[in-house]
């Protein structure tokens, strides 16, 4: 549990000063006046103050803020009275607001709007920066894993949700060329593709000729369930040995690549495991390749009950295993290799997100997989735990996330901000503080109203409803 709120923390406390040095940095560099630097919303919890402004943690750590001098439709959501070094106060203690403040040279509205523009632009811009650079360090450290064929090895029956059982009959090594209109060139692509297709009707065709029409669920577990019936080729190569396993015993070692099992050759991960399941407790006898050379083993599988279908709770025949899981293989691209495939990443998950942002408008996705602080603890918590890289990973793709929905055209997002901007620029005048104050209160409150059902949903989650 420490470990989940401390992971929590970590993912909201960097995202967010991330996002709100973008700003911080951008409001200097045209010099405008920046009276507080908050990472949370709400009354200060901590603080210290160095030059012009005061750098703050605040009580709620589901956002932050760069308070910026002649911004004052923001003083709602800082929970503050504007005050002016000339003694101006933008906002009375009875909500009138005068329509034309006296400006200082410093202040936000005395910018050039390309300047306003480049501020109020930053944070997005930072948060997509931040998960470029999260990618390429990956690929540059990690390498990159090697993407297997778009060929399904097995399905999983049991995972399959209705209206997909179709699927069922598939020959070992059906190899998938379009889901939809969409060609698939490896497993990421088929994957994709039966994620982000709009729910309903859709129809995969294979190389040997064949087509299967399925329904795909709109909701995401639904969906998530059909893809990981769906098991691809992996190569038959060892990746841990677990202490104290029949593998262990036997000899096998991290790295071993498996060619045969019980007098058959395995080329597919999903061979080893045909071999083995079906033969608890007898000697199957293997052949690995070890540094170049055939090594000869014996191995008996022991008997273990493995979980029936997508119900973890429910056991189902005792099977054969070894205590083995398949290695991921990777492959370094070098340093331009692995710019190109932060560039290629980042791009990908900007469109996922973005995707699944127009299924939600047009009905396409349910609104109840919108998830909350919840949600993103307890993904925090899980990835943490896979190790750095997964963790580092997650926090890029949440970064993604952030910098999309920023965007949206909601007064008090940064989107809104900027559709003040652009209104603008086309009148040749912006819109009254009056007005900008209005709709500003407006967006509060849809922003609510979203955090409210996000954090609904996480309940109802919690209670599997």
């Amino acid at each position: 549990m420490l470990i989940t709120i401390l992971a929590t923390i970590v993912v909201l406390g960097v995202l967010i000063f991330v996002h709100e040095l973008g700003h911080f940095m951008a409001a200097k560099a045209v010099d405008i006046e920046v009276p507080r630097f908050s990472i949370g919303l709400g009354p200060k919890l901590w603080g210290f103050r160095r030059g012009e402004t005061e750098y703050v943690i605040s009580w709620l750590p589901l956002g932050g803020y760069v308070k910026m001098a002649g911004m004052e439709e923001m003083e709602p959501i800082e929970g503050g009275k504007a005050e002016r070094d000339d003694g101006a106060v933008p906002v009375s203690d009875v909500g009138l607001v005068q329509e034309t403040p006296a400006r200082g040279p410093r202040d936000f509205e005395s910018k050039s709007l390309p300047a306003r523009t480049m501020v109020i632009s930053a944070g997005v811009l930072m948060n997509t920066l931040f998960a470029f650079l999260v990618f390429t360090f990956s690929a540059a450290v990690w390498g990159v894993q090697k993407v297997p064929p778009p060929r399904i090895a097995a399905v999983n029956a049991e995972r399959l949700p209705a209206g997909a059982e179709a699927l069922a009959a598939l020959p070992p090594s059906a190899e998938v060329v379009t889901v939809g209109d969409r060609r698939t060139e490896d497993w990421l692509e088929v994957r994709s593709a039966l994620l982000i297709a709009p729910a309903g009707p859709v129809t995969l065709s294979f190389a040997d000729g064949r087509t299967v029409t399925i329904d795909l669920p709109a909701d995401d577990s639904l969906r998530a369930d059909l893809v990981r019936a769906l098991e691809p080729e992996l190569a038959p190569v060892v990746g841990r040995v677990e202490p104290g396993s029949p593998a262990e015993r036997a000899g096998l070692q991290a790295g071993d690549s498996i060619v045969e099992a019980g007098g058959r050759p395995v080329r597919v991960w999903q061979d080893l495991i045909a071999v083995v399941s079906p033969r608890a407790g007898e000697p199957i006898d293997m052949v690995v390749v070890r540094d170049g050379r055939r090594v000869s083993l014996t191995v008996v599988p022991e008997a273990r009950r493995v979980a029936a279908g997508a119900d973890a709770g429910a056991s189902g025949p005792a099977v054969g295993r070894i205590g083995v899981e398949t290695a991921i293989l990777r492959e370094r691209p070098g340093a331009l290799g692995a710019v190109a495939v932060g560039a290629r990443e980042t791009w990908s998950w900007i469109a996922l997100t973005v995707g699944f942002l127009g299924d939600l408008i047009t009905g396409d996705a349910s609104p109840r997989n919108i998830g909350g602080p919840i949600l993103i603890g307890q993904f925090s918590g899980q990835v943490v735990r896979a190790g750095l890289e997964e963790f580092l990973r997650f926090m890029a793709i949440f970064s993604i996330n952030l910098a999309v929905l920023n965007l949206l055209p909601i007064p008090v997002l940064d989107g809104g901000h900027l559709l003040f901007l652009a209104i603008e620029a086309v009148r040749g005048r912006a819109l009254s503080l009056r007005q900008r104050m209005r709709l500003t209160q407006v967006g509060l409150v849809i922003v609510v109203a979203i955090m409210v059902w996000a954090l609904a949903n996480d309940v109802l989650r919690l209670f599997g409803l």
